[in-house]
């Protein structure tokens, strides 16, 4: 696709029209109510899921493809963003790379470098978490028994419905839920980034030792929950402040694990959360099977409602709700055409195979599924070496890191999920008008954005 060149509107709205008439004659749009489907806002449903748009569809597997049986319990001292990068690396060239990346902030900033500049760094440092996080919860809600009263019982579907109703409140962008069986609890770590391990016993409380966290086997459903990221920011990567949006998501994430971990304790129920960043699961995985989006070609969650621009984070709970299955919206099958975050990453740690192969890149990786593995060492040397940041190029050069206002990106995305030969066109339209473009850092301090830098206008029912 590198060979892509402008569109002019002449070209855009035959395209367009294409688009929509190739869908429009598909036989999976039966009726009227699909055309009208975007232009109505309706309740959510019993278990508080919101309509999404016509053209995501549960399925009892997801798109990626399984071998339960190969897959184990991932160490996360294995990962390259903690302390798992020395491992891989060793410690001279750790130390060497530390000294660089310490040395490019400092350039930058004697450089007034827009991006990279005092008050870039300043904003980039405001971000860090001013709360702590905790596995068990903070514990400062009143419970039941403490008021004198019984637990809150309901339903499966009322209890999902009043914790989506909570979390969306909190600041989650959305939230499915997935139980943990055989299978699926070979997704929680079987050691957290700081050594302790987690495991699953025959207890009726969690607890935590200085070398264990204790799940109870009764503790068997995962919350798993996004919070955006501004897409307007990340296009500034891979500056300071591209990177400050990404630390600011974490943040937030916290104070809504934090409020949850408190509101499931108000009810009577236990609530278990991430220990520290990226703790406690395997998020795009858990993320997968909860029905928030498909996995793609950089390795990451890709939504239907926000593309890539989220951050993805779980919890684990008593209280029983109901689950949530897997989608399929044509996102892992349109990576296989575009490649558009490949050809950006300056690292060339993304793969440009055609398919995803059963085959890791490294301990970093976990087995037992097919994507496209990326080479996380590249990544992390990169960001430490060049940038002096993290990077995120890839998410914001991705066709669904948009806004999804207009009605052609509808009826575009609608395309690849149901007739995937518009795949090609998808990525023509996302070359010809720029969107992929990094923006001029300097430019940020100048623009009126949002609480957060994100669209809050854009709804999970905006479809």
């Amino acid at each position: 696709m590198a060979d892509n060149k402008k569109l002019n509107r002449r070209t855009f709205l035959k395209l367009a029209g294409l688009a929509v008439s190739t869908i429009a004659a598909r036989e999976l749009m039966p009726s009227n109510e699909k055309l009208l489907a975007p232009m109505r806002r309706e309740m959510v449903d019993a278990a508080g899921r919101p309509r999404r748009p016509w053209w995501v569809r549960t399925v009892d597997e997801p798109t990626v493809e399984i071998n339960w049986d190969n897959v184990q319990r991932f160490d996360a001292r294995e990962n390259v963003q903690g302390n798992g990068f020395i491992k891989y690396v060793g410690q001279e060239e750790y130390d060497r790379l530390q000294r660089v990346n310490s040395e490019k902030q400092k350039e930058g900033i004697l450089n007034n470098k827009p991006g990279y500049s005092l008050k870039d760094w300043a904003l980039n440092a405001a971000q860090g978490d001013t709360a702590t996080r905790s596995f068990l919860g903070h514990r400062r809600a009143l419970t039941p028994s403490e008021r004198g009263v019984d637990k809150w019982v309901g339903q499966p579907d009322e209890a999902a419905r009043i914790l989506r109703a909570a979390m969306r409140h909190f600041g989650a962008a959305t939230i499915g839920f997935v139980e943990l069986n055989d299978k699926t609890r070979k997704l929680i770590y079987s050691y957290d980034p700081d050594g302790k391990e987690l495991a699953f016993e025959n207890v009726e409380q969690a607890y935590e030792t200085d070398t264990k966290r204790a799940i109870p086997f009764t503790a068997r459903w995962v919350i798993v929950y996004t919070v955006q990221m501004s897409t307007e920011t990340l296009k500034r990567a891979p500056t300071a402040i591209a990177e400050q949006t990404t630390i600011l998501a974490y943040s937030r994430a916290l104070d809504v694990q934090n409020k949850t971990q408190e509101f499931i304790r108000g009810l009577g129920y236990q609530c278990l959360g991430e220990s520290s960043t990226n703790a406690l699961g395997i998020s795009p995985a858990l993320g997968i099977m909860a029905g928030l989006g498909e996995l793609s070609r950089h390795n990451r969650l890709i939504t239907p409602e926000y593309g890539p621009m989220v951050r993805v984070f779980k919890m684990i709970t008593d209280l029983p709700v109901s689950t949530d299955k897997p989608i399929n919206a044509g996102i892992m099958e349109f990576c296989k055409h575009c490649k558009k975050c490949a050809e950006s990453c300056p690292a060339a740690a993304l793969s440009f195979e055609d398919e995803p192969t059963w085959n890791t890149q490294g301990g970093w990786n976990n087995p037992g599924h097919k994507a496209y593995f990326e080479n996380s060492i590249k990544c992390k040397t990169y960001m430490l070496e060049t940038a002096g940041t993290n990077c995120g190029i890839c998410f914001s050069v991705c066709p669904f890191a948009k806004k999804n206002k207009t009605w052609i990106s509808q009826w575009a995305k609608a395309g690849i999920s149901v007739a995937p030969f518009v795949d090609g066109m998808l990525r023509s339209l996302d070359d010809g008008f720029s969107y992929g473009a990094q923006k001029d850092p300097e430019e940020w301090w100048w623009l009126d954005l949002p609480e957060y830098g994100i669209d809050t206008e854009q709804s999970v029912q905006d479809d």
